[in-house]
């Protein structure tokens, strides 16, 4: 079987490239080990941020180094396994973090994130997946003075830009979400343009749906290897072998593996993050993600109930999962909402595909001729997936570019 293109992962972003280059007349296979929406795009907070203009930079100063060392602090743990394994990503995040480089970086991000929900909206219409978004925004709940005073003027700021913020005292906190207990907190910021999504999963299946329904095909099967063919490219499953003119690998953390026998080595590193559900009650209903901005946690009302998702883990993909940050989690949670009763027994854990100057990769791969990557939107992939795959696909087809991608190129390491 030949394709004009295959994409390899079928996450938001291998699927909303898929189904740009379906829509745009390309015979496309959407492939993957599961079925599409099943691994981190299930497992995120249900956000698309459009407020999302800031990248979140290395710590630098020694009060915030000398802060995260212990390694028990909510937000952020890590292992020394996986900070060994990849020493050399987590230094050029480092250096990236620099004051001066990260005010360029966000100046780039900034041109795929303005266009997050237009892009969104246009495939939530084709895959009538409307019921699943809300479009009121939510809620950033800050414990410190000092940290709050910093991020409104930083709303303030973000204004010029289009994004749309309230600043809200405790007693209207309250009048939003009056199940909340928000002793220990000072005030809140409502980014009300960003939108909730009630299951992310089912929002990934929806715009599978809609691929299959212009005729893209998905199989789920594993890739074993990809191979230079002459007429393109030979893309070898645990099944089967197909054929394809271009080759897309949007494989999230996974990506790595699949290209560095073709001789890239991108700085690729993952980082780690679990959810659970809690049974929703009167009691407990919320209307809005609630993000706790000092012990970094998101509270969000789900279809399978209050979805608790952690900050993240610097872990090692093959490794088994470490709840002791959960734990510490809902510790605090259940101190704002009463959760009482679990969805399910086991808590869910996946990997966000990380780059060290915080940009994803987009664009073709370099080395060879019809073959593109799109990976590494490290927190933003369920934000950014539609943006990416209308580049993606204006890419391959040769057409103007809605946002310039060279700030994204996969060689930038290399010319580094």
């Amino acid at each position: 079987m030949r394709y004009k293109v295959i994409v390899v992962g079928a996450g938001m972003v291998g699927t909303s490239i898929a189904w740009h280059l379906q829509k745009h007349n390309s015979q496309v296979l959407l492939l993957d080990k599961r079925p599409p929406g099943s691994e981190t795009s299930y497992g995120n907070a249900g956000l698309i941020q459009r407020e999302a203009i800031h990248v979140h930079p290395f710590p630098r100063h020694l009060t915030e180094l000398i802060r995260v060392l212990p390694n028990q602090k909510t937000d952020i743990r890590y292992h020394w396994s996986a900070v060994l394994r990849h020493h050399q990503a987590l230094l050029k995040y480092w250096q990236f973090s620099a004051p001066a480089a990260v005010q360029q970086i966000e100046e780039e991000w900034k041109t795929l994130i303005e266009h997050c929900t237009n892009e969104h909206q246009h495939m939530i219409a084709a895959a009538g997946a409307e019921a699943l978004v809300r479009r009121d925004g939510w809620l950033e709940m800050h414990r410190s003075k000092d940290k709050f005073g910093m991020a409104v003027a930083a709303a303030k700021k973000s204004q010029e830009q289009g994004i749309e913020h309230q600043v809200l005292t405790i007693d209207a906190l309250k009048r939003l979400e009056p199940n909340g207990n928000f002793d220990g907190f000072i005030g809140a910021i409502h980014w009300s343009n960003s939108w909730q999504v009630s299951n992310p999963g089912a929002l990934v299946k929806a715009y599978a749906k809609s691929f299959q329904q212009m005729n893209g095909s998905v199989v789920e099967d594993t890739v074993k290897a990809i191979k230079p063919d002459s007429d393109g490219w030979q893309v070898i499953t645990d099944q089967q072998s197909f054929y394809t003119d271009e080759l897309v690998i949007a494989a999230g953390p996974w990506s790595n593996q699949l290209i560095k026998p073709l001789g890239y080595d991108l700085p690729l590193f993952p980082m780690r993050g679990y959810h659970q559900h809690f049974k929703t009650t009167v009691q407990n209903t919320i209307n809005h993600s609630l993000v706790d901005m000092d012990k970094g946690f998101v509270m969000g009302p789900m279809q399978q109930g209050i979805r608790i998702t952690t900050g993240a883990e610097m872990t090692l993909m093959e490794a088994p999962k470490d709840l002791g940050q959960l734990q510490a989690v809902l510790h605090f949670a259940k101190q704002i909402l009463p959760l009482n009763e679990v969805v399910e027994q086991e808590a869910w854990a996946g990997s966000r595909p990380c780059m060290p100057d915080m940009k994803p990769v987009i664009g073709a791969a370099g080395k060879h001729d019809h073959l593109w990557f799109a990976f590494g939107h490290g927190h933003q992939g369920f934000t950014l997936g539609p943006i990416t795959g209308r580049i993606v696909e204006e890419l391959i087809h040769n057409k103007p570019l809605t946002v310039a991608v060279e700030p994204f190129d996969a060689n930038r390491f290399s010319k580094a």
